[in-house]
């Protein structure tokens, strides 16, 4: 099947090279010049593992290519997908700018029937709305259906090509065997495609997000009562998940969740139900737990350090907002490294993959080569993203490199007696500080 994909970031281009490899021809467009070089030299303008590897393969045997005319791309495939960001304001309003302006140019350019697929994010009762706008664009037959991505960064090309489900909301018999054509190559060990109508497709997408969103949120509140009653946020998680109902799925305490998904997805979800009439308490309190969260560490740095950390040096490990990906996108790390800059600290960071985002988007930040250049002299490290290159330090060395044996960590990835015998001052999530006086 020739397969057109409107969008070359994170889901557009893990979409478009996974299709290919399932043997498709797929053309992947965006308006984004720097981009479609880019992938046209045979790089990537993300980090995603395991993306390049397939990317190459079918770019070589002529099943995948790249092209910044999206006329081209709607005349090359007969199913397009669109996969542009649709960003939320601050009132948690979606931004559908781009997936208009990317549906108009699809209805103007094309030449027979097509089915357009949703795969953007969107509020329930796009669909129709884009149905009517099309129709007023164009006089060629054409389905639109929503199918919402389920990707998590770090792992998408084994979400995509291994789906726990896809979802298809359709209002024709033509678009529903089309998709179930494009999607039965990945099912071959079990047929997990829903079928149901294109507003409730939608609202899965943003309900799955929200009750993510909701059991991390929870969790990092219960890590505050922990700390103020004495308990262990740790063995509190693990007790709790051993609960079949429950689960022991995103129950870890930390500095709270960021990205691309979670943060806007919640604030939508809450603007949907405001524009419905329908009151909402728990999509709103997500978020203000989340962002409570991250200031954990502000008390901690402050009955450490005062209020002035002019002429301070902390060492920030990790600036992904999540391991395995180089998205820095509403990364916890990079708020804690503002309000440091903004208190006259000086802000090393090192991450394996996203130094060179984390640099762009907050270019105060130092971002060091090694995790050696992050640390040395520092009066304090704050470990922020669980890479597993974190996990297992040679602390002895990194105690003699710093000028304080101070640790915080933001995802309670280490054990406090263990740190506090090898000579740290150690804060963590929702656990008793060690070591010192504290």
């Amino acid at each position: 099947m020739r397969i057109s994909v409107v969008g070359a970031g994170y889901v557009g281009l893990v979409a478009g090279v996974c299709l290919a490899e399932m043997g498709n021809s797929v053309m992947v467009v965006d308006s984004d010049e720097r981009k479609i070089e880019l992938l046209n030299s045979g790089r990537s303008p993300h980090f995603e593992p395991g993306l390049d590897e397939l990317r190459v393969r079918n770019q070589m045997n002529r099943h995948l290519s790249f092209s910044g005319s999206l006329p081209e791309a709607v005349g090359y495939g007969e199913v397009v997908f669109v996969a542009v960001g649709t960003p939320t304001s601050a009132d948690g309003e979606v931004d559908l700018r781009d997936l208009e302006d990317s549906v108009s140019a699809i209805a103007g350019a094309m030449d027979g029937y097509r089915l357009i697929v949703v795969k953007s994010t969107v509020p329930p009762g796009t669909n129709s709305r884009l149905e009517k706008f099309i129709r007023s664009r164009t006089r060629h037959p054409f389905d639109l259906a929503s199918n919402p991505e389920f990707l998590k960064e770090g792992t998408a090309i084994q979400d995509f090509m291994h789906p726990d489900r896809v979802i298809v909301g359709a209002r024709t018999d033509r678009a529903r065997n089309i998709m179930r054509h494009v999607y039965n190559p990945f099912f071959r060990t079990g047929y997990r495609l829903m079928e149901t109508d294109p507003e409730s497709a939608e609202m899965i997408k943003y309900a799955a997000n929200v009750m993510l969103a909701a059991r991390i949120s929870l969790m990092n509140e219960i890590s505050q009562i922990c700390l103020a009653v004495g308990a262990d946020v740790e063995k509190v998680r693990v007790g709790v998940g051993l609960d079949r109902r429950i689960g022991p799925s995103f129950l870890f305490a930390g500095l709270g969740y960021g990205g691309s998904c979670f943060p806007k997805d919640v604030m939508a979800m809450a603007h949907v139900a405001d524009k419905a009439g329908v009151a909402d308490g728990i999509c709103r309190a997500i978020g203000a737990v989340n962002d409570r969260q991250r200031e954990t560490f502000l008390s901690f740095m402050e009955k450490e350090f005062g209020g002035d950390w002019a002429g301070r040096v902390f060492a920030l490990l990790g600036l992904a907002y999540k391991p395995r990906t180089d998205d820095v996108r509403e990364s916890p790390a990079l708020f804690l490294a503002k309000t440091m800059l903004d208190r006259g600290a000086t802000v090393r960071g090192f991450d394996p993959e996203a130094n060179q985002n984390a640099q762009r988007a907050l270019p105060g930040l130092l971002a060091m080569d090694t995790l050696e250049d992050a640390i040395k002299g520092a009066d304090a490290i704050f470990l922020c993203t669980e890479w597993n290159e974190f996990r297992s330090l040679e602390w002895t060395g990194i105690k003699a490199a710093m000028r304080r044996p101070l640790v915080f960590d933001g995802r309670n990835i280490y054990d406090p007696e263990e740190m506090a015998e090898r000579g740290f001052v150690y804060y963590s999530i929702g656990r008793r500080p060690a070591g010192g006086n504290v």
